[in-house]
């Protein structure tokens, strides 16, 4: 084991490079050499920061004015670093470091696919639950400002709207708060819910409809979202996957251009696979509950596939299912059981009178 040997130091005044003899005193526990002006310098190894680079060991001692050695003898180095780690010197900090790139780089890999993991699956179920914590009342705000937001660009068709409304209150949607349906003119195949209990439909997917047991299907599905929360469950669900990014990158400061964005699009809402699937079941058991035929519902489903345009894709890679699967999950449920229907003539009279 080596106790001195040449290095180069620099006092932290200027950038002059100083060639000096540098010792070792084990038993003080310290680092002694005697600069160019002839100072004497001593440096407890206790209040030196060590940082090992790929040009030797390189130190620095001081608060206000710092100074800095460069060593490039292995073999000294190796006797301070046998020192520090037998009298317990070093930190968990320099250990990492010590390790070397490539761990450095396979630790950094890991810490990603981590991050990664928590940002897919960890962190949307934890936002998803926390809904539960936000007051049912706060729907009914986010749904009127998204009402708001987006009734200055909708058509409302007036009487079918009081007939949709009427043609509601026929049924029993299960409902868990008081429920308005609107009417919408538009060639636009779609309808949503929104956390209020607003239920649009557009007249575009009426059109497309050949029985009342489809509006009453599709009825019961939007009402589905709106019993188990599924778009305050989403917001929480986006919000909470920009936190954590925000948190990682350290800026949160467009959360609240981020709950402007999910309030304003919330008509649009793709809801993930489970609420879809939940909605689908949920709304076939209303048209039993109602005794209204349940191929009402995949009927509905097989009409809206024709009128799907969009490039087919595989399901694991969109944020809802695809059309087909959930046909095939609605025709299981019907194969598998038995149910009663009766022909109720008032819908069917309301029905006919809403696709005039």
């Amino acid at each position: 084991m080596e106790n001195q040997t040449a290095a180069v130091f620099y006092d932290g005044k200027s950038s002059v490079r100083q060639e000096i003899g540098l010792f070792f005193d084990s038993k003080n526990e310290s680092l002694h050499f005697i600069s160019s002006d002839g100072e004497k310098h001593i440096w407890p190894i206790k209040e030196i920061i060590f940082e090992q680079r790929p040009t030797g060991l390189h130190l620095d001692f001081g608060t206000d004015l710092i100074q800095h050695i460069s060593i490039d003898d292995n073999n000294f180095i190796a006797t301070l670093h046998h020192f520090r780690k037998q009298n317990g010197l070093i930190g968990w900090y320099q250990n990492l470091i010590d390790l070397g790139s490539p761990t450095h780089w396979g630790i950094a890999v890991a810490i990603l696919f981590f991050i990664g993991l928590c940002y897919v699956y960890a962190i949307p179920w934890v936002g998803e639950k926390s809904a539960a914590l936000i007051p049912k009342e706060y729907d009914d705000k986010l749904g009127n400002s998204a009402w708001i937001e987006n009734e200055y660009f909708m058509s409302i068709d007036s009487s079918k709207t009081k007939l949709l409304n009427t043609f509601a209150k026929q049924l029993n949607l299960k409902n868990t708060k008081n429920l308005k349906f609107t009417v919408v003119k538009s060639d636009e195949v779609n309808a949503f819910a929104l956390p209020d209990g607003n239920i649009v439909v557009f007249t575009g997917i009426i059109k497309e409809m050949k029985n009342y047991d489809e509006l009453v299907g599709l009825l019961g599905h939007e009402a589905s979202h709106i019993n188990n929360r599924h778009s305050m469950k989403m917001l929480c669900r986006s919000l909470s996957g920009y936190l954590f990014v925000s948190l990682i990158l350290g800026d949160a400061n467009g959360v609240m251009a981020v709950i402007g964005d999910n309030i304003n699009s919330l008509q649009s809402l793709s809801f993930s696979r489970e609420f879809e699937r939940q909605a689908d079941l949920e709304g076939l058991d209303i048209l039993v509950a109602n005794k209204v035929n349940p191929i009402g519902m995949s009927n509905l489903f097989k009409r809206l596939k024709t009128h799907n345009n969009s490039v087919a894709i595989p399901e694991f890679l969109s944020s809802h299912p695809i059309t087909e699967d959930r046909i095939t999950n609605i025709d299981s449920r019907l194969k598998a059981n038995t149910f009663q229907n009766k022909e109720n003539p008032k819908l069917k009279l309301l029905f006919q009178k809403i696709k005039q």
